[in-house]
């Protein structure tokens, strides 16, 4: 797990060209700390660099930007969890390797197939590639987008990067894209493939980017994309495939040379985690947990049913009122792209690292593959509610009621205002008030940007999870996971994303994936004689802290309200009210946070 960026140009002088990707890579260097390198190409039209996390191969011999019979070179994020079976496979046709990491395995695969290797690896991963004898370019992001891709082109330059806030070391990328507040209070999130400046975009997952300098061309590739089957149609099968494949992507996912924990919440996913793990021979378990002295949102009653069961080293940290008024504001700097959660995440693998270890599995995505969600049980409403005029739907803007108030955005086009309706935090006019701006005006950027991929009909579960997995989990889960873990120098991995599973479970007919009413019925089947009771028969948690109480109290936000507009001081009297969902409360404090360290 790395960080990088990389500048190529005709026209720079290479001086500033390597200058400007030594800032970017510098301003990585948390998600980095055990390596750093930087590779000119012979014709001095390409400047990569890389900042390193050791997991795989820890000697120098796994040092990047990595470089492949003098003619290929890579800087790499991620992880391929299949590099040894592509490996063995790429031994028998000819190649050869100098060192044992997934990073060489890419490099030969792309020797002997090209672009069609993309698709053959599986895994979490950002790269770019460079191919010194045609002078061209890959970048290339994972089919689940799990690693972040960030790129800038003009007339001058192609720029990328792991994170927006390295483009820093470029003044050209740094103007604004004005739009972004408005975003942020609709979705809770930027959408991608936008950002908080104007010309950087994040490279689509399941793409590559192909940049030609003798030609002079760009061009931008999908090779791979998920869809939804009926192959599966019987309970029996289905449970199979999910057992078989889940199993193997455990197993996988804790391949590494160093230290790897598991995330132990408490909840149905970590659990299924936890006791498929502890089935491996001679896997040394790690369980990571927080918990809070207030039992509302503790979860250690169920992390030590856990522990007592399964033998490993257990490592359970208490966040406290002054840990959250200690880091929060640090917290904020640490975001890169504004998002309303993630505090969770980073006080977790804060946490992480601290007892040293790089690496920790975690439960994200079977909320979204199984059905995890209040959604899934509301978008029938919400297809049925949108078959009313806009006039009527318009008219919920007066109901003191939130999620009758959300009924407006239906009346945009799409699945945008669908997944708004489910997920939206301020509607329009709300947004209006706190940014100073006219309704209207509001409606017209969330008309235009972003613009979301057609869902072909499909059952309504089916719908909601793609809804779940293609805009909420991309925009807030994954990059929550992926920038908070990395702030820490921790890698986040996520099994039940692995790309063979995913495919498995879209294979199941929702009829038999989404049977009852109950969430996640079908994998609390698959694994309700594995895990204890207790586990699986309780009401979800959601992984929150304390937030409803912190906030009230925290110096910090006082100060932000302090200075901040008539309506972000009525939206925190509504908060302190119970008025106003904590998440809510926090994209505005991003916005007054940007705007005085900014």
């Amino acid at each position: 797990m790395c960080r990088i960026s990389g500048i190529i140009s005709k026209e720079l002088p290479l001086q500033e060209m390597e200058s400007m990707v030594d800032e970017m890579s510098y301003l990585q260097k948390h998600g980095g700390p055990d390596d750093n390198g930087k590779y000119t190409s012979s014709s001095g039209f390409a400047v990569l660099a890389n900042r390193r996390l050791s997991l795989l191969d820890l000697s120098d011999q796994g040092h990047m930007p990595m470089s492949y019979v003098n003619r290929f070179y890579i800087t790499y994020n991620g992880e391929i969890y299949n590099f040894l079976e592509l490996k063995k496979e790429l031994i028998s046709l000819g190649h050869t390797f100098q060192n044992n990491t997934d990073t060489a395995v890419i490099l030969a695969a792309f020797a002997q197939w090209g672009t069609l290797c993309f698709n053959k690896l599986n895994g979490m991963f950002a790269f770019a590639l460079w191919d010194d004898l045609e002078q061209e370019l890959f970048l290339v992001r994972d089919s689940v987008g799990i690693k972040p891709l960030y790129y800038y082109q003009s007339s001058s330059m192609l720029a990328f990067t792991s994170e927006v806030n390295a483009f820093n070391a470029i003044p050209e990328t740094q103007i604004k894209n004005d739009n972004w507040p408005v975003l942020l209070m609709s979705y809770g999130f930027i959408p991608e493939p936008l950002t908080t400046l104007k010309s950087v975009k994040i490279l689509p997952k399941g793409f590559f980017l192909n940049y030609s300098t003798v030609k002079d061309e760009i061009s931008l590739q999908s090779f791979c994309h998920f869809s939804f089957s009926n192959n599966i149609i019987d309970e029996t099968s289905a449970i199979e495939s999910i057992k078989n494949q889940l199993s193997k992507s455990v197993k996988k996912h804790l391949f590494a040379d160093s230290p790897i924990g598991i995330f132990l919440s408490g909840g149905l996913d970590s659990t299924i985690l936890a006791y498929l793990a502890s089935q491996i021979e001679d896997t040394n378990l790690k369980f990571i947990s927080i918990y809070f002295d207030d039992d509302k949102y503790s979860e250690k009653k169920y992390q030590d049913t856990i522990i007592n069961q399964i033998k490993a080293d257990a490592y359970q940290f208490l966040v406290t009122k002054d840990n959250f008024k200690n880091s929060f504001p640090s917290i904020l700097n640490d975001m890169d792209q504004p998002c309303s959660d993630g505090i969770n995440t980073w006080f977790i693998s804060n946490f992480t690292s601290s007892i040293g270890i790089k690496a920790a599995l975690s439960g994200l995505g079977s909320d979204e593959l199984f059905g995890g969600y209040p959604s899934f049980d509301r978008i029938k409403f919400a297809f049925s509610i949108n078959k009313l005029p806009n006039k009527i739907k318009l008219l919920s803007k007066f109901s003191s009621s939130k999620k009758i108030n959300r009924i407006q955005y239906l009346k945009l086009e799409g699945i945008k205002g669908i997944y708004l309706f489910l997920r939206g935090h301020f509607v329009p006019f709300e947004t209006a008030s706190h940014l100073g701006s006219y309704e209207y005006e509001i409606w017209q950027i969330l008309k235009e940007t972003p613009i979301f991929s057609t869902i072909y009909e499909n059952s309504p579960k089916n719908i909601s999870s793609w809804l779940e997995f293609n805009i909420y989990m991309q925009n807030q889960l994954l990059r929550d996971s992926d920038v908070m873990g990395m702030k820490n120098g921790v890698e986040i991995r996520v099994p039940f994303l692995d790309k063979e599973l995913i495919n498995s479970v879209f294979s199941i007919t929702p009829d038999i994936k989404f049977k009852t009413s109950q969430p996640k019925q079908l994998l609390i089947k698959a694994y309700k004689d594995l895990i204890p009771a207790a586990i699986w028969d309780r009401p979800k948690m959601g992984f929150n802290l304390p937030f409803d109480l912190w906030f009230r109290d925290n110096d910090y936000v006082k100060e932000l309200i302090l200075n901040g507009n008539k309506a972000f001081k009525k939206s925190f009297v509504k908060f302190q009210e119970g008025k106003l969902h904590w998440s809510n409360l926090m994209s505005l404090i991003i916005i007054n946070h940007r705007k005085h360290s900014f």
